[in-house]
């Protein structure tokens, strides 16, 4: 039985705890733990499944789009991304990418958007994307070069983006792009985009080692009605960040799925592989390894729960999402690869549990900020709460 002792912590309510052991039930019985070859197919399906389940109704804000509640409520999707990622990487990340790939809609969409399509994505019949990458912007989004030009009541998108998850299969995309209306960051504008919309192609579809639907979108004169745009002009970067802003803290949480799953594999390896008369857990450098996962994984829980509970509280928590993502991302790989370790050649053996969690948790040291990003954000917040202590 595994320790669930941390729901009791200070930073969950009773309706936490339940929702956790309820979708925990759901997916031992709904969720398979093996990787399937048609990954498109797979992904399509997990997102009707969590959707019919009404599982999606938390990653969505709005009771008349039948969210689960008027806000998102940023515990609430910590705790289903870290049970699902326990379960099953791909269906982790069907969640998560129909909440990214909306979230602009809620936070900023128009009434008429966010009716025609918050209530799809919140019953997994709209496979959402979140387009912000180039070849030649990642973290650096004022680096971007894809357009979109202003033409009576359209406008047109003319460029690319690329590692955009769901590329492929979604059914539309919250693209961001250059109107010019200041230099930089402060003159680019987020639209939606229907997949069928003309103009917009799959460029290529992007191999990784953990099988994901990922690819590389190209934008040539792609006509859509301004009333797509959402938000005002030039408030896209600020659309951007709010968006990441209230799911970045959900990324650590999804790590410490992958990381809890490992040392629970780490536990029965350990209590079960016979060497040398005993088993692996009999030798003190078995337990020292054992002890600084736990500890870890324990260390980075408080982080993630920390600002989770602080944002739902209201609170701007730029440099604790950043703490929580950069400790439980680095912590989840070091835990995974640990207990890879343990299982010696058995655990590089294609789809054993180590070696796919191996493949999943590398990209989450990357995507939504690298841990270098996460390092320079909690310095910069640092130096500049000193600054401000000093004024």
């Amino acid at each position: 039985m595994r320790d669930k002792t941390y729901l009791d912590w200070p930073f969950f309510d009773a309706r936490h705890a339940a929702l956790e052991q309820a979708l925990d039930s759901w997916a031992r019985e709904h969720i398979s733990q093996q990787h399937d070859k048609d990954v498109d197919q797979a992904c399509r399906q997990l997102v009707r499944q969590l959707g019919a389940a009404g599982w999606l109704a938390h990653a969505i804000a709005g009771g008349e789009y039948g969210a689960a509640g008027e806000v998102i409520d940023t515990r609430a999707i910590c705790l289903i991304r870290e049970t699902l990622a326990r379960h099953n990487g791909l269906a982790d990340f069907a969640f998560a990418m129909q909440g990214l790939g909306s979230g602009a809609i809620c936070l900023f969409g128009s009434a008429a958007q966010r009716a025609a399509y918050l209530p799809r994505v919140a019953r997994g019949e709209a496979i959402a994307a979140f387009a912000l990458s180039e070849p030649q912007a990642g973290s650096d989004v004022a680096a971007m070069q894809c357009a979109a030009l202003r033409d009576g009541d359209d406008y047109v998108l003319d460029g690319e983006k690329t590692w955009i998850s769901n590329g492929g299969i979604a059914d539309f995309y919250v693209v961001f792009a250059r109107t010019g209306e200041q230099p930089g960051a402060r003159g680019i504008s987020a639209f939606i985009v229907d997949a069928a919309a003309p103009g917009l192609e799959i460029a290529e579809r992007i191999e990784v080692m953990a099988p994901h639907p990922l690819a590389r979108l190209r934008f040539k004169g792609c006509r859509i009605p301004a009333s797509q745009r959402i938000g005002e002009g030039g408030q896209g970067f600020k659309v951007a960040m709010a968006t990441l802003d209230v799911f970045r803290t959900s990324v650590a949480a999804a790590a410490l799925g992958f990381a809890r799953r490992a040392l629970d594999e780490a536990m029965q390896r350990a209590t079960g592989r016979q060497m040398f008369g005993q088993v692996l857990a009999d030798f003190q450098l078995t337990q020292s390894k054992l002890a600084q996962m736990a500890t870890g994984i324990d260390a980075a829980a408080l982080l993630t729960y920390r600002a989770a509970w602080q944002r739902d509280q209201g609170r701007t928590v730029t440099k604790e999402a950043a703490m929580a993502k950069l400790t439980a991302t680095e912590t989840a790989q070091q835990v995974i690869d640990a207990a890879l370790q343990m299982f010696g050649g058995l655990g590089v053996v294609s789809e054993q549990p180590v070696e796919r969690l191996y493949r999943e948790i590398r990209a989450l040291r990357i995507y939504e900020g690298a841990t270098e990003v996460q390092q320079l954000i909690i310095a910069r917040e640092l130096l500049r709460e000193a600054k401000n202590k000093d004024m």
